[in-house]
Formats: structure tokens, C-alpha cells, sequence
């Protein structure tokens, strides 16, 4: 159960086209987060698929069968928006049970659901609150707990922790992904914060512009992006891109520094290296030099950002305690193995020899 296909879906509203052409298939158990920037098209490919949007052009399917015109309430989906939506004047074992009472199911039935769900999210104890009395992590598991008693063939998450303090969207990523291992439910996850993509997702998808960057494992989209907005999209701090053209061997940076690079094609237009991948060294041993211009201490990481004159600032990821300071100059080495290269037309990533 959970199985979803969308096939070469298009949606406009009026004259803009906003998604372009989707093809994407979604294994049952799978949990598979869409990132992308505000108006990529995100959230709207969500509200697809739950039938709170009618798709212009193109086929839903879930568990083999067309849903493409079917309402919402007939896709057996349930969803869990940014907001949590809950009736302020109903308690937390009312708001939970709340759409299997309009369904008309049998109390006994509700309330061994909601009993169950309760257990699973450790709300057992405040079954008997209002919204008013829990706070915003709470409030985020009662709306899941929600979802969860309808026993949907798959959960669609909108956001879902955004409007959540940092340390509690920490807590809540985790319970989500608990979540989803106990359950082994079908969770399409819609977020622009690409940790939580990073952390929580199966698969992801990124998307820009209405269509499809690239689709992969968390790791796949880190060590191998498709092109450039991919890799400056995923990671955190992003990777560090400067221009650079390779030729017989050779890559050139803009201010004229050469280096030697067997292994690099000849159409390269820029060069990327993730933060951690660089070390400071002398200005002799580096690839290229620059000056330090601001030093961060996170406390068991630093973060250092040197400016190469005419050909960027590059932020360094330092273990522990930075032992620099702005001002000083350094080299920045690293190796073949750690860079990616692009190419000039849509910033495609190239093969190496």
C-alpha cells in the first residue's frame, strides 16, 4: 500500500505554468522529501497528488490505480499541514479522532485508534488537554496523531515543522523519522530546509522552476549533484563555486593561477569543493592563496572564509577550535578527489578522465 506514480504531470494557473512535465515514482514505505527554493513548484506538486489541486495535464496514480480525478477524501491520504489546524475547543482525543466521527465509525473503534496513536507519539497523557494548553511541539503531534488513526495509504507532510523554534524542529525531525521506521508508511515531505532533507529522507527530489533537478539517496545528490544548482542547493555551508577553465590537463582560475589536473576534461567552466574538503596550508603547498576575512567558531567545528583576490571567497570548514585569525594569508589545498566540475551551458556536471 502507498505506491504513487505521477506521470508527466503539468499544472497552470491561468497563463503560468508552474509545474512543467513531473515524471516520479514513489515506492511503498518510502519517505521521499521535495526541497527547492520558494516557488519551485514544492508544494503545489503536494497538493497534486492529496487532490486539493487538479493537475492540467498528466496522470496520478496510487497503489495502481487513477486517481487523477478523484477528490481527496477518495485517495485514502492523509495530510499534515505547516499549520496545525487543530479545533481549539476540542481536546486533544477529539481533534484526533475528529475525521474518523464524521466518517461514522463506531466510538469503540475511534477510541482504540486514538489510544494507539497516543501511545506512538507519547500523548497518552494529554488526551484530555486543549490546544491551548500544549506547546507547539505537541500541538504538531496531535495533528500527525490526526493522520495517523485514518490509517492512510501514505502521509503527506506540508511543511511541517516551520513554524517551530529550532531546537524543537530538531525533535520533532527526529520523532518524524522514529515515525516513519515504526510505521514503514509511504511519507511524501515537503520542506525548503534541506537539513531536514538531508537527515529524514529516503529519496529526495529537488526541484527548481517546475521540473525536476534531480532525484537521489541523500548522499547520491552530496557526492554526485547533477549540475550546479544541485550542488549549491544541498549541503550546508554550500559548496564553495568559482570560475575556472580546464584545458590539456590544466585547470585556470580567473586571477591567472594554474593547476595541474590530469584527470579534468577540456569544457570545464567552474570548479566546486565543499567546505570541508579544503585545508589551509602555507601559500606555497596551496592550490591557490587568499586572505582570511572573518573566522566563525561554532565550537566543535570553525568555519574560516578567505577571499582569493579575483576568484572568490571560499568558506573552509575547520574541526574543532580555528587556531587563525582574520587577516592572516593562506593557502587552500586540495585534491583531485575532492572537487567537481562544470560545465559552461546549465552548469551540467562533468565526467573525469
Amino acid at each position: 500500500m502507498g505506491r504513487i506514480e505521477l506521470k508527466n504531470i503539468y499544472k497552470s494557473f491561468g497563463e503560468v505554468e508552474v509545474i512543467k512535465g513531473i515524471d516520479l515514482f514513489i515506492n511503498e514505505g518510502e519517505l521521499v522529501i521535495f526541497v527547492g527554493p520558494s516557488g519551485c513548484g514544492k508544494s503545489t506538486l503536494l497538493r497534486l497528488i492529496s487532490g486539493l489541486e487538479e493537475a492540467t495535464h498528466g496522470t496520478i496514480t496510487i497503489d495502481g490505480e487513477d486517481m487523477t480525478s478523484k477528490r481527496p477524501a477518495e485517495r485514502g491520504l492523509s495530510m499534515v499541514f505547516q499549520s496545525y489546524a487543530l479545533y481549539p475547543h476540542k481536546t486533544v482525543r477529539e481533534n484526533m479522532g475528529f475525521g474518523l466521527t464524521v466518517a461514522r465509525v463506531p466510538k469503540t473503534v475511534i477510541a482504540k485508534k486514538v489510544h494507539e496513536a497516543a501511545v506512538t507519539l507519547k500523548l497518552e497523557d494529554l488526551l484530555d488537554r486543549r490546544p491551548k494548553e500544549l506547546s507547539g511541539g505537541q500541538r504538531q503531534r496531535v495533528a500527525i496523531g490526526r493522520a495517523i488513526v485514518r490509517e492512510p495509504r501514505a502521509f503527506l507532510f506540508d511543511e511541517p515543522l516551520s513554524n517551530l523554534d529550532a531546537a524543537l524542529r530538531v525533535e520533532m525531525r527526529l520523532e518524524i523519522a522514529k515515525l516513519h521506521q515504526l510505521l514503514r508508511a509511504t511519507m511524501v515531505y515537503v520542506t525548503h530546509d534541506q537539513v531536514e532533507a538531508m537527515t529524514l529522507a529516503d529519496r529526495i527530489v529537488v526541484l527548481q522552476d517546475g521540473l525536476v533537478e534531480q532525484i537521489g539517496t541523500p548522499l547520491e545528490l552530496y557526492e554526485r549533484p547533477a549540475n550546479l544548482f544541485v550542488a549549491q542547493f544541498i549541503g550546508s555551508p554550500k559548496m564553495n563555486v568559482v570560475g575556472a577553465n580546464s584545458k590539456a590537463g590544466t585547470v585556470t582560475f580567473a586571477n591567472g593561477s594554474e593547476w595541474d589536473f590530469k584527470g579534468a576534461p577540456d569544457n570545464a567552466a567552474h570548479l566546486g569543493v565543499r567546505p570541508e574538503s579544503i585545508s589551509l596550508c602555507g601559500t606555497a603547498e596551496g592550490v591557490l592563496a587568499g586572505e582570511i576575512e572573518v573566522v566563525e567558531h561554532l565550537g566543535s567545528d570553525s568555519f574560516a572564509y578567505v577571499a582569493v583576490d579575483k576568484v572568490g571567497v571560499f568558506t573552509v570548514r575547520i574541526v574543532g577550535r580555528a587556531h587563525v585569525k582574520p587577516g592572516e594569508v593562506t593557502g587552500l589545498s586540495f585534491g583531485a578527489d575532492d572537487i567537481h566540475l562544470f560545465g559552461q551551458h546549465g552548469g551540467v556536471a562533468l565526467a573525469f578522465a
